[in-house]
C-alpha cells in the first residue's frame, strides 16, 4: 500500500508545528539564567525553522527551490538536536522531556533526509 504523498507532507508539516509548540513549552519552564536564555533563543529559532521551511517549500517555483527548502529544514533539524543535547547535558532541563524531543526531531530529520534523497534521485 502506497502512502498518499500529499498526506505525508501535511502530516510532516503538522508534526513540525506541534514539535515547535513542544519546544516553546519546554523553554518556558527553563531556569532564568543567561546560559538558558542563549540556548533557548537558538533552540526556538532552529526548531521553528524546520516547519517554516516546509511551508516555504510548498510555495516554491521550481523543484530545485523546493529541494533547497527541504535541505534547510534538515539542517535546522540537525541544529535543533545540538541545542537540545546541550540543554540536557548542561543540566538546564530535565533529561526525560529533552530525550523525548530528541527522539521526535530524529524522526523528523530522518523523514526530511529521505525526502531530500528522493528529490536528488538518490536510491539505496
Amino acid at each position: 500500500m502506497q502512502k498518499d504523498n500529499s498526506k505525508f507532507k501535511s502530516d510532516l508539516k503538522e508534526r513540525c508545528y506541534k514539535f515547535s509548540l513542544q519546544i516553546i513549552a519546554l523553554t518556558d519552564v527553563l531556569p532564568n539564567k543567561r546560559s538558558a536564555w542563549i540556548i533557548t533563543d537558538q533552540l526556538i529559532r532552529s526548531s521553528s525553522s524546520i516547519g517554516a521551511n516546509l511551508v516555504e517549500a510548498r510555495a516554491s517555483s521550481s523543484r530545485l527551490e523546493f529541494k533547497k527548502f527541504y535541505e534547510i529544514a534538515l539542517k535546522s533539524a540537525n541544529e535543533t538536536k545540538y541545542w537540545l543535547g546541550l540543554l540536557r547535558d548542561a543540566k538546564l532541563a530535565d533529561e526525560k522531556p529533552v530525550n523525548e524531543l530528541l527522539a521526535e526531531v530524529n524522526e523528523i530529520a530522518n523523514m526530511l533526509a529521505s525526502g531530500v534523497l528522493k528529490l536528488k534521485n538518490i536510491k539505496f
